[in-house]
């Protein structure tokens, strides 16, 4: 069944358009769940009055399967502590995987579908999901096939070596990329191998190893680099073609300039960043590199327990200095670019996933970042 949206102020983030690619008193016109129109000669359907519709928000960054919460180590930061001493005591990633291991498959999806239904009503129709917070081979393999239930976008994630396993390393690397990295490709349980490769994570040499066994099993491979400490990774993932990079607080213009080369995609984790006092990354030389960036909710349950968009978008221009238009396509077109998927423009052809807006401005999101009411409606499935 199709439908068409008139009298609208159109954010098509259409690369072949200016900035964001408004149309000023336009309208969409939908066919069997895809834009078939765009332009300024619908009259007749759902009329907005003038208000802003945009792209269904695509959230390319997300830890949302996990049980348990970490509220003391929010306690903790706040009164000073830091996160690598609160890791180091036992708090931190290692502190979610008993209560996610504990966890039965139907509570973990009940809590999954329930940040996802959250997530979409405050405007994001795409979002992807990591595992990583089991760390056994048949753990993470139950995680992947617990987010296959929602249509999320799942992604495997190398998150750290587990406490238990820190004096064989070795062989817990060996058996990612020997039993659950080919598994995973097998059963099709994820697109891409996202690894943390940073201080207390996974070193650059099991990083390359890791991704190149992802690589060689037919996934896309992303990365968790430069959080804490820059290691090389950037240059790492531009070199085997990285859908994106993400953090990035610590990146060297070596690195900036490889994924530039590479057409990486960098994804900004603001709601991480400021939650831990962090200098942000260099988004005024990635900008001057040509790099493109997202803006993602790091939704997860130490740093950024944060499940909608708007609020990443007012930390984006307020502590990032991105502008309104870097922040808006980093939740739609570039979002979109970071996982390779059909979302995050409104285009002839595409998906139609599509937010109504209480607004007419694009600026008025971030500026009332707070506000619950903002989103009017929301259109297509959430993925």
């Amino acid at each position: 069944m199709g439908y068409a949206i008139c009298n609208a102020r159109v954010m098509t983030c259409d690369p072949a358009r200016p900035g964001l690619g408004i149309v000023e008193r336009g309208g969409v016109v939908v066919e069997a769940g895809r834009v078939v129109h765009v332009g300024e000669d619908v009259r007749d359907g759902i009329d907005l009055g003038g208000r802003l519709l945009t792209p269904g928000l695509v959230d390319c960054h997300t830890h949302a399967i996990f049980a348990g919460d970490r509220a003391n180590e929010f306690a903790m930061r706040a009164a000073g502590a830091d996160y690598l001493a609160i890791a180091a005591a036992g708090g931190g990633i290692a502190a979610t995987l008993g209560p996610t291991r504990a966890a039965t498959d139907a509570e973990l999806l009940a809590l999954l579908r329930s940040r996802i239904a959250a997530a979409r009503a405050g405007g994001t129709t795409t979002i992807e999901v990591k595992s990583g917070y089991d760390l056994t081979v048949e753990g993470e393999l139950r995680l992947l096939r617990i987010i296959a239930q929602t249509g999320a976008v799942p992604t495997l994630l190398a998150h750290l070596i587990p406490p238990d396993r820190k004096h064989d390393r070795d062989a817990y690397v060996g058996e990612l990329v020997e039993q659950l990295i080919p598994r995973v490709a097998q059963e099709r349980l994820a697109t891409s191998v996202d690894i943390y490769c940073d201080v207390g994570a996974f070193t650059l040499a099991e990083a390359r190893r890791i991704l190149g066994t992802a690589r060689a099993c037919g996934l896309a491979v992303r990365g968790h680099v430069g959080q804490f400490e820059d290691l090389g990774g950037a240059e790492l993932l531009a070199e085997l073609g990285a859908l994106s990079a993400d953090h990035l607080e610590q990146v060297s213009d070596a690195g900036i300039y490889a994924l530039a080369r590479a057409g990486t995609v960098a994804v900004m984790l603001p709601g991480a960043c400021v939650q831990l006092r962090m200098a942000i990354p260099p988004v005024a030389k990635l900008r001057a590199a040509g790099v493109a960036m997202a803006v993602a909710s790091d939704l997860n349950p130490g740093t950024s327990h944060c499940d909608t968009l708007p609020i990443q978008l007012w930390l984006a221009t307020t502590h990032y200095g991105m502008t309104v238009d870097e922040a808006w396509l980093g939740v739609t077109r570039h979002a979109a670019k970071a996982l390779a998927v059909d979302a995050g423009a409104i285009i002839a052809g595409r998906r139609a996933d599509l937010v109504a807006w209480h607004c007419r401005h694009e600026a008025e999101v971030p500026y009332r970042y707070g506000s619950t009411a903002l989103v009017d409606q929301v259109y297509g499935t959430t993925s």
